[in-house]
């Protein structure tokens, strides 16, 4: 088949560019929920297939297809790095202790009355802290599952709170990767894109924390199995030296955070304090700390709750979270590459005749391409493309847009299953995502939120003069009706106009 150069690919028609979507939709959906299988590896993978020979028919070699599916994973790259490092920051600060000191401190000093609340409040103070919402999860997150399962707590409530306060907090941290990427992509600054979340985030929460409290109340007036919350305890006392110096490498990492270092080597540094705490409190030889790095910690005490808490982590553990990111990768890259994402969403863009259509319009667009690709990177990345321009044409702020692909991306990376957020803490906590999913209040009760600003026109900022002369020396791209211009265009069309 006679393959096309680069410069005479066109987009494919509207029915082209959904049927590979809906296709693999569908498989993944048999996977799921009719075989029961929470695994969409092979699905997603075939999903890419599907689309490669698609695009193979319409012209595209497959040294393209590639290369669209490599570009998109080595964006990525950082993530899975920092993935690994969490598996081994997981094993090896339970082999130290640090998991389970926490563990034992909480089941000394929570209650079950605020304990939801309180799993939220952490949760999102660290998060903000560090601004990683998988390493809050994988520490902070599993030490209150253990202690939510002493307290009698159901572990999909736990999880739920977990969730929310992890992901509250990586969306409103500066130190976050997403809470940086989503402004750079339509074009405003970081602290801008934090200010504009304000009215969807801080609404969200305190609907959270209201309904965790209201909840509690029920927990509140049961009796705790003491019986078992004993057991618990006695044995994390048996199995390890507990203190608060364990708690150094947790301290290590909030400090480096804080500090504004890299993430990835102020996690590793975590791992490797970790690693340091396990020989010198716990006994462990060097060589248990590499198997526990690379396989993570296997507890034996007989004692079911603990040994399921407690074996857990180790990078090898986050395979099968690292191979389900790279099928979602290379199908949304190859959905990128032969252009079905670029028609779906001009498209859409066609009926955003209004604000509210506009906003509405990027806020489905994201969130399809996130549940089409299970990919949160490209759910900001093309929408936040395609639309700012369009934002930019109707006179609003766009960060109103990198808002709305934060919610989209970061807020619904736990809710979609095959996510890799959703992957991570659906692994890491031990609790389905759809058992958790009603429980993560804080991040659907954005995407409510979002829609609610929307129609009512409520706290959705006008472009100022100093924004559109940011645009003129950007040279940003402006849409205006059918009309595509340049800022510097579009200022000149202003100003001329209100002459």
């Amino acid at each position: 088949m006679h393959q096309q150069s680069k410069t005479e690919f066109h987009k494919p028609s509207l029915l082209m560019a959904v049927l590979p979507i809906l296709l693999t939709i569908v498989l993944v959906m048999i996977q799921l929920f009719v075989y029961q299988d929470g695994s969409p590896h092979i699905p997603l993978a075939i999903g890419a297939l599907i689309t490669s020979v698609f695009g193979y028919f319409r012209g595209y070699a497959w040294k393209d297809m590639q290369e669209g599916m490599l570009n998109v994973i080595h964006t990525a790259l950082p993530a899975i790095f920092i993935l690994y490092v969490i598996g081994m920051i997981i094993g090896t600060w339970i082999a130290a202790g640090t998991v389970p000191y926490m563990v034992y401190y909480g089941l000394q000093v929570l209650s079950p009355g605020y304990f939801l609340a309180a799993a939220c409040i952490i949760c999102s103070v660290v998060s903000l802290c560090t601004g990683t919402s998988w390493g809050t999860t994988g520490t902070m997150g599993l030490a209150l599952m253990g202690i939510g399962e002493g307290l009698g707590v159901p572990a999909h409530m736990t999880a739920g709170a977990v969730v929310s306060g992890a992901f509250f907090g990586d969306k409103m941290s500066p130190l976050s990767d997403t809470t940086n990427f989503a402004p750079a992509v339509v074009g405003t600054d970081l602290y801008t894109h934090i200010k504009n979340m304000m009215p969807v985030t801080v609404p969200a929460m305190l609907i959270a924390l209201v309904a965790y409290t209201y909840v509690g109340f029920d927990f509140a007036g049961g009796e705790i199995n003491q019986e078992a919350l004993n057991v618990i305890v006695v044995t994390l006392q048996q199995e390890f030296s507990l203190g608060v110096w364990l708690l150094i490498p947790a301290v290590a990492v909030m400090y480096l955070a804080l500090s504004k270092k890299p993430a990835l080597p102020g996690l590793f540094a975590g791992a490797v304090l970790g690693g340091i705490a396990a020989m010198l409190f716990q006994g462990d030889s060097l060589h248990d700390v590499f198997n526990t790095m690379l396989n993570g910690y296997r507890s034996d005490t007989g004692v079911a709750a603990v040994d399921s808490l407690l074996s857990k982590g180790g990078l090898m553990s986050m395979n099968w979270s690292v191979t389900l990111i790279i099928a979602a990768l290379a199908f949304g890259g190859v959905l990128e590459k032969t252009r079905c994402l670029e028609t779906i969403l001009e498209t859409i863009l066609k009926f955003a005749t209004s604000n509210t259509r506009l906003l509405l319009s990027s806020l489905a667009s994201a969130l399809g391409v996130h549940i089409a690709t299970g990919e949160n990177y490209l759910a900001q990345s093309l929408p936040g493309r395609m639309f700012a321009p369009a934002y930019r044409g109707r006179g609003l702020h766009v960060s109103n847009l990198s808002r709305t692909m934060e919610d989209a991306g970061t807020l619904s990376a736990p809710l979609i299953p095959w996510s890799s957020g959703a992957v991570f803490v659906a692994a890491t906590l031990g609790v389905a995502t759809l058992s958790y999913l009603p429980w993560a209040i804080a991040c659907w009760a954005s995407l409510l939120i979002d829609v609610v600003w929307a129609v009512t026109g409520w706290f959705v900022p006008k472009a100022t003069e100093d924004d559109i002369d940011l645009w003129a020396e950007q040279e940003a791209d402006v849409l205006v009706g059918d009309e595509l211009m340049t800022g510097s265009e579009y200022r000149n069309d202003i100003q001329t106009s209100s002459v």
